[in-house]
């Protein structure tokens, strides 16, 4: 039967979802940060070895090592050790942002030719005359184990010590067993709860962890309020000092194809493929997919018979719209496709610019350009073409990158502007 310690560690590992040997391995820190305060000297390496199934309540099942590894015989000046423990608490002073100013005898650590002058750390290192001493055929790089005594059971603030290192370890094994666990699923659809709002980011609850969407990643006109189930995408996982940082969006085009995957069969088997997308969160999207079997039709299995697999796409978007255009390897082909729903007359490409003049009727100019310039827009985010838009007598009406021009800008005609690249 198991020992009592050992069944708690166990129960730990369950609740925390973590690996027994990390439990271990922290119950073993502990218990060497309360040998070193209570028995331990400032020159000891101290490691120990915990056996939960033989421990009994008193000092059994607990063994405690110096541990040192072997290094080279060398000669030391007789003032080094001195150096050596000021330099070290000069160094611990700096990360603890200390503004104490050590002098140049003690804060040097390196000779004239930029050579480490203290290597040698008694605490944790043995030179190899003392180490054969200990063990006759004791090599370099070797590691040494010295045994210890136990003289008695720990005190209370050695206890405290070890309580406070088994929480802080505990923590950390949590920590890194959740950011690897959520780092393996970057890009997954997830569908979750809206926690609580604070300030302008929403929390959200994924069980045993809280996820974070920040103003960027919502979708302008969403409200998220608490206890509301949402689809989302797992953007990012990044580790800061307070522990995983689990940033979810909205407002990601891989949202979309996302949710493309998990609605289009075609698209999850990889039959359709979604070669590009651009969008405008909350407002409009464009999708350009192609068909690797020339008996599919791309466009057609995502909008789905009366349209309702995009329908239902639309819903999960919140009222989003969303193209679908065909992809196409020919430039001119594609961006026609991407204009859509316009009809186009023609399209000259003018390579040098990396620009596409798009002739469309007069009356399709609406719709070429879209509210505020965003049909047009799009359509040059998903060809990554810039696009000039001119009605059908010549008369440029709309630019990608400034939207529909007014009666003054638009005075310049299409073959001007030719000439004008020429």
């Amino acid at each position: 039967m198991a020992s009592p310690i050992s069944q708690a560690m166990r129960q730990i590992c369950d609740e925390k979802n973590i690996a027994y040997e990390s439990v271990l391995e922290t119950v073993e820190s502990a218990l060497s940060a309360a040998y070193r305060k209570d028995f331990g000297t400032k020159n000891q390496n101290i490691k120990v070895q915990f056996d939960p199934e033989g421990y009994d309540g008193a000092m059994q099942g607990i063994r405690v090592f110096d541990v040192k590894s072997v290094v080279e015989d060398m000669d030391l000046p007789t003032d080094y050790f001195e150096k050596f423990e000021a330099a070290q608490i000069v160094k611990k002073d700096e990360m603890r942002g200390s503004r104490l100013q050590a002098s140049d005898s003690v804060a040097s650590q390196t000779t004239n030719d930029g050579k480490d002058e203290f290597v040698f750390n008694q605490k944790t290192m043995i030179m190899l005359s003392d180490a054969r001493d200990l063990k006759p055929d004791a090599q370099v790089g070797e590691e040494i184990k010295v045994e210890l005594n136990v003289p008695a059971a720990f005190g209370r603030m050695a206890a405290q010590t070890a309580k406070q290192v088994i929480m802080q370890k505990l923590r950390e094994a949590e920590r890194n067993v959740i950011y690897h666990d959520f780092k393996d699923r970057e890009g997954e659809l997830m569908n979750v709860t809206v926690q609580r709002r604070e300030g302008r980011a929403i929390l959200i609850d994924l069980g045993r962890a809280t996820g974070l969407l920040l103003p960027e990643d919502q979708v302008e006109g969403e409200r998220y309020f608490p206890g509301t189930r949402i689809k989302a995408i797992l953007r990012e996982v990044a580790l800061t000092s307070k522990g995983p940082e689990i940033r979810l969006s909205r407002s990601s085009p891989g949202l979309v194809a996302a949710i493309f995957a998990q609605e289009i069969p075609e698209v999850a088997n990889g039959m359709v493929e979604i070669k590009q997308i651009a969008r405008e969160s909350g407002s409009r999207t464009k999708v350009a997919v192609t068909a690797h079997d020339d008996a599919i039709d791309p466009i057609g299995s995502c909008i789905g018979q009366r349209g309702t697999r995009i329908q239902t796409i639309i819903r999960e978007l919140g009222g989003e719209k969303v193209d679908v255009v065909q992809w196409s390897a020919n430039d001119i082909e594609y961006i026609t496709a991407s204009l859509s729903p316009a009809k186009v007359l023609d399209v000259q490409l003018h390579e040098a610019e990396h620009l596409a003049v798009v002739r469309v009727p007069t009356d399709q100019l609406s719709l070429a350009i879209g509210k505020g310039g965003q049909n047009v827009r799009l359509a040059a985010k998903l060809t990554e073409w810039k696009i000039t838009i001119a009605e059908e007598g010549g008369r440029i009406a709309a630019d990608s990158d400034v939207g529909e021009l007014n009666v003054e800008q638009t005075t310049e005609s299409t073959d001007s502007l030719v000439d004008s690249k020429d």
